[in-house]
């Protein structure tokens, strides 16, 4: 069984039976068939099939101030058959069983990208590769009397890899539990100056949530765009009111967005910068601007195109700007 990153391609195959004239590919997620697809064979020849996209659609990510995992139970099953349209016993049946994560690969990982898997537990974020494959360590920022979750991948007894998050307190400087022997530090950063910093949540490239938290200033921003028409104003005894409108504004939409400052972080943590910039599942978590007492957690589109990696040799410290645009209008127009 293999956990299987689905926004980037996932190919199954299997040969066809001898006298195959069709290929079928039939898709179970989460126990239930969703797609039944026939197309010709040639008998010998490998039945190739691109799944990801298909099962994709019913992956559901959402972020409430809660951590859920979501992923897709996934059963491909490979059929040739001697008609030219599927019907009939098969000739050869191949079943595969995989986890499906919202996750990505990129191209110099090879074909059929997978998460980070095998016969012990691990955390699903970016390490520092110079302590998680030696130390066995992990490393996260926080503010401080902050707590949080952090998304890991586990293995049962039956070898099934299973997404979970493990949650720490606010005063925890590291976490021990899950996964087992996969040590969690949590390095505490002081940002009072600037309040207590902002957190975004994003869908990683491994499919999992993850925090990452912004320690300097922010800057709120509101933007708007309409449409204006000349109004006619006089009435049919060529007299006018000074207090109408002439040029008169309509269809106005607003949207928000916030630029946030990172702080400083370790080099090898561009990778959770590129990971926010790729992703496109981004929330922001912050106060409830009519009541203080009250935290919402909202969409928000990350503003970038593209970044500049920051290293310690060319720019000394490493921090980033980001922008972000709530996703969503200002004004209530949802009808």
């Amino acid at each position: 069984m293999a956990a299987i990153a689905l926004r980037s391609p996932q190919y199954k195959y299997a040969a066809a039976g001898t006298g195959a004239n069709s290929a079928k590919l039939t898709i179970s997620i989460d126990g239930t068939i969703q797609y039944t697809l026939v197309k010709g064979a040639t008998a010998g020849a490998n039945m190739l099939w691109e799944i990801a996209e298909l099962c994709r659609d019913f992956i559901n990510i959402t972020y409430d101030g809660s951590y859920t995992a979501e992923t897709l139970a996934i059963i491909s099953t490979l059929t040739s058959h001697a008609s030219t349209d599927g019907s009939g016993t098969a000739l050869t049946t191949s079943t595969i069983t995989d986890i499906g994560y919202d996750g990505y690969g990129t191209f110099t990982e090879g074909s059929n990208p997978t998460v980070p898997f095998g016969s012990r537990p691990t955390w699903l974020i970016s390490g520092d590769p110079n302590h998680t494959t030696a130390n066995n360590e992990y490393y996260i920022y926080v503010p401080n009397n902050t707590s949080g979750s952090v998304p890991y991948i586990n293995a049962t007894p039956t070898n099934q890899p299973t997404m979970g998050y493990q949650s720490y307190g606010a005063t925890d400087v590291e976490i021990t539990g899950s996964p087992a022997g996969v040590k969690m530090n949590i390095n505490r950063i002081d940002c009072t100056k600037y309040g207590n910093g902002h957190k975004i949540t994003f869908v990683n490239k491994f499919g999992a949530l993850q925090d990452i938290w912004f320690f300097l200033k922010s800057v709120n921003t509101t933007n708007k765009k309409q449409e204006q028409f000349q109004r006619v104003v006089i009435n049919t005894a060529g007299v006018y009111s000074p207090y109408v409108h002439t040029k008169q504004d309509y269809n106005t939409v607003a949207n928000t967005s916030i630029t946030l400052s990172s702080g400083y972080y370790p080099e090898w943590a561009n990778q959770w910068f590129e990971q926010l910039l790729l992703s496109e599942q981004v929330w922001l978590t912050r106060l409830d601007p009519t009541n203080p007492n009250s935290t919402q957690y909202v969409p928000v589109n990350v503003k970038k195109n593209s970044m500049v990696k920051k290293t310690s040799l060319n720019d000394k410290l490493i921090d980033y700007t980001f922008d972000f645009d709530m996703s969503f209008d200002y004004i209530n127009n949802i009808r």
